[in-house]
Order: structure tokens, then C-alpha cells, then sequence
């Protein structure tokens, strides 16, 4: 199970919602979020920090590796930003924010065919979601890699 919250964003223009897997951490390990145009302004650091094109994470690294060395029995040395997002102990909930409102559209014309024709609702919702895939992908976005 994984507990669903939502982020503001350090400048308050957006809200991003977060998967917190197991419920292993509470949303508190997310310090800071800092959307694309906010994100230039920061130094950043490779120790709590992780950059998804532009948007970037900070972590409070203390909290993460206290906890997650007691429930997961991980060595702190272990514990890294690239681990608490790309294991989803806090990561975003989408494929990257604001993922799900740019497939909307698409997603409704195609669950449309649903009703009126199966086998042609199957072949294009899966050609539609592999293609949705590969375009991410070679946006850079994180999450889409592992895909």
C-alpha cells in the first residue's frame, strides 16, 4: 500500500502529488520541492537532492536514513536520493507532475472504444500506452527509464 499525499511546490504555484511506498516514511522526508522555474535559482546537492528535468527534490537525508535503516534494515550508506525515489519510498505519484492531466484526453477518446469495440479499445490503448512510454522516455523523465 502506498500513502497518497500532495507537495506544494517551493513557490506555490504548483501541487504535486507524491506515492510514499509501504508507508515506510512520512511526507515530512520531502523537505523541499522545487518546480522548473524555481529550481534554476537553487545550488544544488547531490546529497538530498534529485533532479527530474528540472524539478527538483530535496530530501531530509537524516529523517530518510533513521527510519529507513530501522524498518527496512538498509545501511545508511545505502540510502540515497536516487534510492528513496527510484525504490518509491517518495517519489511522484505520476510519471512525472501534471503526467496524468496531459494524458487525459487521449485516454478518454480511447476508453471510449471500450464500449463499442473490445478487440480495437485493446490494440489501441496498448499502442497508445507503449508509444506514451517511449515519448517520456526520451523526454528524460525518470521514472519512464525503468519502463
Amino acid at each position: 500500500m502506498c500513502l497518497d499525499i500532495r507537495i506544494k511546490c517551493n513557490c506555490g504555484k504548483n501541487y504535486v502529488p507524491f506515492n510514499l511506498r509501504d508507508n515506510v516514511l512520512p511526507e515530512e522526508v520531502i523537505e523541499n520541492l522545487y518546480c522548473p522555474e524555481k529550481s534554476k535559482n537553487i545550488e544544488f546537492n547531490n546529497e538530498s537532492m534529485i533532479n527530474d528535468n528540472g524539478w527538483i527534490i530535496e530530501y531530509n537525508m537524516e529523517l530518510a536514513k533513521f527510519i529507513c535503516s530501522k524498518k527496512l534494515d538498509i545501511e545508511d550508506e545505502f540510502i540515497t536520493p536516487e534510492f528513496l525515489f527510484d525504490e518509491g519510498y517518495a517519489t511522484w505519484k505520476e510519471v512525472f507532475p501534471g503526467e496524468q492531466k496531459i494524458s487525459k484526453k487521449d485516454r478518454e477518446e480511447i476508453m471510449n472504444l471500450a464500449k463499442t469495440n473490445p478487440q480495437e479499445y485493446f490494440k489501441k490503448f496498448s499502442k497508445w500506452a507503449n508509444e506514451r512510454m517511449e515519448k517520456f522516455k526520451s523526454m528524460g523523465w525518470r521514472k519512464a527509464q525503468s519502463c
